[in-house]
């Protein structure tokens, strides 16, 4: 009889949240199996284990995290399950599953990724009009701008409007090279998560330093958002949008918190 943790397998470990979702819609939700979640020592840090067996990745290796705060954030998502387990509610079991299976196996592309990102970052691109987002713009964002020259040597150059302007070279380096100190799988799954979901490495890589909360990081990803909302409104559906990428916002930053 095939083990019920494998039909988690296509839920829990899909990066595409759509396919996630129609993978649940096909089949009833598992029926929770176990009665005890624990958290049990290992060489490499801490595994899940469920009635005192190791929960597996998709790829069958050992749901493990190097901190124990890493595993009480693992643990308390499946110890949440009521009856069934929605795997929908666990989204830093999801992000593990990537970092063990995914990220561990080309950390440099993962990490290239990122370097990507700040190469195009959302804080360098400035409105030209109106001029009051203009303002709010320079008010929040350069601060970030100039923490990150002051700190890292990283002086990216700022462009009006939507135009490509690639950044200097030496501020791709320096960015590199601060980024380095959290590329480990499921650090650098952390923060590419925080990158995409605010489309800035320099916002990622101000939470991951503590020069930003998490909710001051999601403030300021949404900062042109925000000022629409406020002139012209939001609808339902694209506030459910937002809520659903805050919640696995919040997952990688616990998560990323966690592994200080």
């Amino acid at each position: 009889m095939p083990d019920i943790r494998d039909e988690l397998t296509g839920a829990l470990s899909d990066p595409d949240p759509v396919r996630r979702a129609q993978i649940q819609m096909l089949k009833p939700l598992p029926k929770r199996f176990y009665t005890e979640v624990s958290i049990g020592p290992t060489s490499g840090g801490h595994a899940i284990l469920l009635d005192g067996r190791p929960v597996r990745t998709p790829a069958k290796q050992a749901l493990e995290v190097p901190t124990l705060k890493a595993a009480e954030l693992l643990a308390a998502e499946w110890q949440t399950q009521k009856e069934t387990i929605d795997p929908a509610t666990m989204p830093v079991t999801r992000l593990a599953n990537t970092a063990i299976d995914g990220v561990a196996r080309d950390s440099r592309a993962v990490f290239d990724d990122i370097l990507n990102f700040a190469g195009t970052d959302l804080l360098c691109y400035r409105a030209s009009e109106p001029e009051g987002l203009v303002a709010r713009q320079s008010e929040r964002w350069d601060p970030i701008i100039s923490w990150a020259a002051e700190k890292h040597g990283a002086h990216f150059i700022l462009v009006q409007g939507i135009v490509h302007q690639a950044q200097p070279r030496q501020a791709i380096d320096a960015f590199a090279e601060a980024l380095g100190a959290y590329a480990t799988p499921l650090g650098l799954a952390c923060l590419h998560t925080i990158t995409t979901l605010t489309g800035s490495a320099l916002l990622a890589l101000a939470f991951a330093e503590k020069r930003l909360s998490a909710e001051e990081t999601w403030a300021l990803a949404h900062l042109d958002e925000d000022w629409q909302i406020e002139h012209w409104g939001t609808d339902e559906e694209a506030f459910q949008r937002r809520e659903n990428r805050w919640r696995e916002m919040q997952a990688a930053t616990a998560t990323l918190d966690a592994l200080r």
